[in-house]
């Protein structure tokens, strides 16, 4: 039976997102052994060598100057932060909760989008954002009784993920993504290195930790293959709403693996959140603009973002 383009892109979607909920899940429990340094340094040696075999095959080595662009620096340190704040946070704080607070991002980079970047944004979006972030204020119960432990991490992790998304926007169009994604990469192993010296959290590594670090990896890419199959495939404003389904994954793994459940504030704060991010996609398809951002999580490159725009290259290749 054939199935329709938008159908298949969903089905890519929601296996990419479930894909991106593993390898947070398993990163959550290697933070249970292994630093968050430690950690940062070998995935990000990882997708460097990644890197560096795209640059390869696309051909382009005659931009690595590019790699250092004001713009492509401070994107790639927005990153940095990012990531380690997202990893500190899934530390801390249940899967589950650490996701729903994320799905905020994509109407963090629209209220950015309007204050920064002089974008248009009418009274519907702008009520949109407002719930979101109550949706947000509601899952982390903010005072000095009810705010979770690594809630600041994630919402650290959001603004930060937002400077990154608008930073890309504003990178000079004729930088390959390729370069970007080489630049954040390498930052991230930079970072890793440095966070683990000075946290004094280097250890000799279990093969049954080496293991782990490289199936997380392994189900990052795919998660990152996915996405590009997604956007490639079908009406990004289709599928684009399916990105929520992380959070549907995010509980089932937290339940699953850590024995960990959904407080009622995460379920109504979630809900909220999704609504808001859904209606923002509505309006943004209704007045025909594609959404700025179609991110995933801090700590590396993003579904539509650079890795997979070079995949996309390499593929056109």
């Amino acid at each position: 039976m054939r199935i329709s383009s938008n159908l298949s892109g969903a089905l890519f979607m929601i296996a990419g997102m479930a894909s991106f909920a593993v390898n947070d899940a398993i990163v959550k429990l290697l933070t249970e052994e292994v630093g968050v340094g430690q950690i940062m340094f070998f995935r990000g040696l990882i997708v460097v060598l990644i890197a560096l075999a795209l640059a390869w095959r696309a051909g382009a080595f005659s931009n690595i100057r590019d790699a250092i662009e004001p713009r492509v620096l401070t994107r790639s340190t927005c990153e940095l932060i990012a990531a380690v704040a997202y990893l500190e946070a899934l530390k801390a704080m249940p899967l589950a909760n650490a996701a729903a607070i994320l799905q905020c991002l994509p109407l963090a980079v629209t209220l950015g989008a309007a204050l920064f970047m002089g974008e248009p944004v009418g009274w519907r979006r702008w009520s949109a954002i407002i719930a979101g972030f109550i949706g947000v204020m509601i899952i982390i119960k903010p005072g000095p009784e009810g705010f979770e432990d690594g809630a600041i991490y994630v919402v650290i992790a959001m603004l930060f993920a937002t400077a990154r998304d608008l930073l890309t926007k504003a990178i000079r169009p004729d930088v390959p993504a390729i370069i970007i994604t080489l630049s954040t990469s390498t930052m991230l192993t930079i970072g890793g290195a440095g966070l683990g010296t000075i946290e004094q959290d280097w250890d000799l590594m279990r093969w049954p930790v080496v293991g782990l670090l490289t199936l997380a990896a392994g189900f990052l890419l795919i998660g990152y293959q996915f996405i590009v199959f997604a956007v490639r495939s079908a009406d990004i404003s289709y599928v684009a709403p399916f990105r929520y389904t992380g959070l549907l994954w995010s509980a089932i793994l937290g339940m699953l693996m850590f024995s960990t459940y959904p407080g009622i504030n995460v379920l109504i704060g979630g809900a909220i959140v999704v609504v808001a991010g859904l209606y923002s996609f509505y309006r943004e398809r209704q007045r025909g603009i594609a959404p700025l951002s179609e991110t995933t999580q801090p700590g590396g490159p993003q579904g539509s973002g650079p890795l997979a725009r070079a995949e996309e290259e390499v593929l056109r290749d």
